[in-house]
């Protein structure tokens, strides 16, 4: 029997510790580095990210968004990962990452004009969205404007099949992804049987977090942001992206 896990920031981990490339940590695939940075770079639009700006970007994956700032002209740029795993993999290329969840940012009060969180919330935990939200509020400078991306506005299904055995899992590996993530899978499972632990898989696709757009800007309101405008993704249709901003007399 295998066991199934939804634990989101293991699963990130797992997946920096075998990161090949720092594109690894956007979680999108390895065929989708155009994809990434072509929505970083709707984003970076939608906020008019520009010269003397100080980025937060939360659950900054690869570090496209730093490297988008870092060509603007942006002040500082920092990002957040949920693990020291994913922030070395980042660190290693000289962008400038550390440790820290949504709900607890490591970062003084008022020290972002710009803050990102693009295809973070969906899986933080119902339970710890409105802190998340006041933690936003709490690092956003006066006037800061903020995206809050890929916010699922309805409850999504998990797309990843289940399976009972371990050769099925490995079947259905080895016709979907090819033989190294067969044998990827195959050498971890083997380290568990070893170790006693029994088979775990985590995809990494469970939604935690949704949320129509009326529910979630009066979310957002309730921890003192102020909604500018949302639209539903490019590249992703049954999800929403917002732009807030906090007001500027607080």
């Amino acid at each position: 029997m295998i066991t199934r896990s939804l634990d989101y920031v293991e699963y990130c981990r797992e997946t920096a510790k075998h990161a090949l490339d720092p594109h690894d940590l956007a979680l999108r695939g390895r065929d989708k580095k155009e994809v990434t940075k072509q929505v970083h770079q709707e984003i970076a639009a939608a906020v008019a990210l520009g010269s003397g700006d100080d980025l937060v970007d939360i659950g900054c994956g690869d570090g496209t968004m730093l490297r988008i700032a870092e060509s603007a002209g942006a002040r500082t740029a920092i990002g957040l990962l949920a693990t020291d795993e994913e922030v070395a993999v980042l660190r290693r290329s000289g962008l400038n990452a550390i440790q820290g969840l949504s709900d607890q940012l490591p970062l003084p009060d008022a020290s972002a004009t710009v803050i990102v969180c693009n295809s973070v919330l969906l899986v933080v935990p119902r339970e710890r969205i409105p802190a998340s939200l006041h933690e936003i509020y709490r690092v956003a400078k006066p006037d800061a404007r903020i995206l809050l991306g890929e916010i699922p506005g309805a409850e999504q299904h998990d797309p990843t099949p289940q399976f009972t055995t371990r050769r099925e899992l490995l079947s259905h590996l080895y016709r979907k992804h090819g033989f190294r993530t067969w044998f990827g899978v195959l050498r971890r499972m083997a380290y568990r049987q070893l170790t006693g632990k029994p088979p775990l898989i985590n995809s990494g696709t469970s939604i935690s977090f949704w949320a129509t757009p009326e529910e979630f800007i009066a979310m957002a309101q309730a921890a003192g942001l102020e909604p500018v405008r949302h639209w539903p993704c490019s590249h992703y249709p049954t999800r929403n992206s917002y732009v807030f901003r906090k007001p500027s007399g607080d």
